[in-house]
């Protein structure tokens, strides 16, 4: 079955970095565009990033433009969101989801509705 695993989340002081990764198994991720999304305590599931299958296109968030960048590597089967000069509204859980180069491409993609599958989520928390 299809699933997508994060990893790399913690704690790290305004201002510094952190690297996330999404690993899928039990399928090839090649087919699939990838997002980011997070969640913070009483705040709505949103859209942090996304790219497509083959890693060409890729689409931010306005708050997050300029310090995140997402890259994936099809070989590995993984999806990373590197994230820097963060802040403490960066805080909360991480999730990667399947969804579609359509949305991607043109479509809502920060819509957590529009997704597919999702991971477990990893915790992110901006702090001194």
């Amino acid at each position: 079955q299809l699933r997508l695993v994060e990893s790399g989340g913690g704690l790290v002081q305004p201002g510094g970095s952190l690297r996330l990764s999404c690993a899928a198994s039990g399928f090839t991720l090649d087919y699939y565009a990838i997002g980011w999304f997070r969640q913070a305590p009483g705040k709505e599931r949103e859209g942090v990033s996304c790219i497509s299958s083959s890693g060409g296109t890729t689409n931010y968030a306005d708050s997050v433009k300029g310090r995140f960048t997402i890259s994936r590597d099809n070989a590995k089967n993984t999806v990373y969101l590197q994230m820097n000069s963060l802040t403490p509204e960066d805080t909360g859980v991480y999730y990667c989801a399947t969804t579609t180069n359509r949305l991607v491409y043109g479509g809502s993609w920060n819509d957590p509705g529009n997704a597919g599958n999702w991971g477990q989520g990893t915790q992110v928390t901006v702090s001194s």
